[in-house]
């Protein structure tokens, strides 16, 4: 059976090309914006699988361009009217739908309270198309299967090419170039080994660092309402704070390693679990050789998460199935949350 999860997937790459295609220059154009106004924080708007995109933009915000980030709780906003002071921030809201009240309205807010306002949205026409001051289609196109992954991965892109254009940031604009070929191949490198160590399990940790953090918490969300496995994401630093205490024998962890400052102690953290007598899966690259499953690189090291996530994907799909779960519906959940 072919489910919308695996074509959807499939149609990442091609959704990343089109970003490219038609919305490159409006992000150029935002970027000498940006640089003009010069905005001291970046605030994101999001929820579920569009929150954890935005915890990517955001790390990369602060990275490439030292400026603070943070995440909106929402209810500030929707519940509380909090007395926010945006004057001189930067507001993203990043949303597949762009119909939940609680993404909307803030971004309402922001705008009436002078912020620069910017939709990530794969429906330009919706609520948060209209309310944004700049609003920017994903490019994505329809999305059927409850759990999302073209419009993840576009997310991702997005968020890149945002601050790509606000830093000017050579190397980076060239990899986006180069990122749809990138993706294409991560997703025929071949996770099974993780379908065979995950299909029969109840619970399992994610761990990533830095830009593949957000990885981490993709992956667990996709592990929950695919496959109904009690999933957590955590920071490889933050796992050693209290979480450890849960590992146990048997017990199932999947590691993002990717290149960089990280890696290192992931990868020791891996053969530190494994002599707890965790079953561990290592995504890393092929320089690693403890790895248990192959990460592909991106063409930059600052899109190595985006390809990881492709990767993962192809995975999840099949360990839904493989459980007896049908992926494209999931129980108890819709496509489009309306929550405030």
């Amino acid at each position: 059976m072919t489910t919308c999860m695996w074509k959807e997937m499939r149609e990442g790459p091609e959704a990343v090309a089109r970003q490219a295609d038609k919305q490159d220059a409006r992000y150029a154009e935002l970027g000498l914006q940006l640089r003009q106004s010069d905005p001291h924080a970046l605030v994101t708007v999001a929820r579920g699988s569009s929150d954890h995109a935005s915890a990517y933009l955001s790390y990369l915000t602060m990275l490439r361009l030292g400026r603070l980030s943070v995440s909106l709780p929402m209810s500030l906003v929707t519940m509380y009217d909090a007395p926010l002071d945006v004057v001189g921030t930067v507001a993203v809201a990043v949303s597949q739908s762009g119909r939940s009240p609680d993404v909307v309205e803030p971004i309402k807010r922001f705008r009436a309270g002078r912020a620069k306002t910017v939709a990530l949205v794969n429906d330009p026409a919706s609520p948060l198309g209209e309310a944004a001051e700049w609003t920017l289609p994903l490019e994505a196109g329809p999305e059927y299967a409850v759990a999302a992954t073209k419009s993840y991965i576009a997310s991702l892109a997005a968020g890149a090419r945002f601050v790509a254009h606000w830093s000017q940031d050579k190397a980076l604009l060239e990899g986006l170039k180069a990122l749809p070929e990138s993706l294409a191949r991560a997703q025929d490198v071949d996770w099974s080994h993780g379908v065979e160590v995950l299909k029969d399990a109840s619970r399992i940790m994610v761990l990533g660092r830095g830009l593949t953090l957000p990885v981490a918490m993709e992956a667990a969300l996709k592990c929950k309402e695919t496959s109904s496995i009690q999933a957590e994401a955590f920071s490889g630093a933050e796992v050693k704070h209290g979480p450890m205490v849960l590992i146990d024998e048997g017990y199932p962890l999947l590691i993002f390693a990717p290149r960089g400052p990280a890696q290192a102690g992931l990868v020791k953290l891996a053969e530190e679990m494994r002599g707890r007598g965790a079953k561990v899966l290592l995504a890393a690259p092929e320089d690693v050789p403890s790895r248990d499953l192959l990460l592909p690189q991106g063409p930059t090291p600052d899109l190595d998460a985006i390809a990881a996530i492709s990767a993962f994907y192809p995975m999840v799909e099949a360990l839904s199935r493989a459980r007896g779960f049908d992926p494209d519906q999931p129980p108890h959940l819709n496509k489009v949350t309306l929550t405030r």
